[in-house]
């Protein structure tokens, strides 16, 4: 079974747990590193998961594919809270929306692959930011390697 099958399987059984436990379910992984394959699932709520949310929703996923076994090699589960995570869907660039983020691009735009600046919005697959020096910049999201958040202290 393809890794990207794998993922797509594994969301759709886990988002009914993890709406009904009341959080967003971020991202499927599903990827070998090392001798070991990791099926990770990433899960997020507004006020931030904690080590027992996470251990809820690995009980009742693991039982939920033991049930119907997707996987046919061994792996590890682990489901955890996204960090500073990479902004890839629709939804991640509106709820950050006002908030810095970086911008890695896969090839230079003036010289430079990196960029900083207060996410403005997004349309379609084209994301703007405002940067420190007050320009709005234009990027697709097919041209970006990474897009995250910036957390100062």
């Amino acid at each position: 079974m393809a890794k990207k099958r794998v993922a797509d399987i594994v969301s759709e059984m886990a988002q009914p747990i993890v709406d009904a436990l009341s959080f967003e379910l971020v991202d499927v992984e599903f990827m070998k590193e090392g001798a070991n394959w990791y099926l990770r699932i990433y899960i997020d709520k507004s006020r931030g998961v904690g080590i027992d949310d996470c251990q809820r929703v690995s009980q009742e996923l693991s039982d939920k594919l033991d049930e119907n076994d997707p996987i046919k090699q061994s792996y590890i589960l682990e489901v955890s809270s996204p960090g500073e995570r990479p902004l890839k869907k629709d939804r991640d660039f509106e709820r950050f929306r006002g908030e810095a983020v970086e911008v890695k691009l896969f090839q230079p735009l003036n010289g430079k692959k990196i960029f900083e600046g207060e996410l403005l919005g997004l349309t379609g697959d084209i994301f703007d930011i405002k940067t420190d020096e007050g320009i709005t910049m234009s990027f697709d999201r097919k041209d970006t390697a990474l897009v995250r958040r910036i957390i100062r202290f």
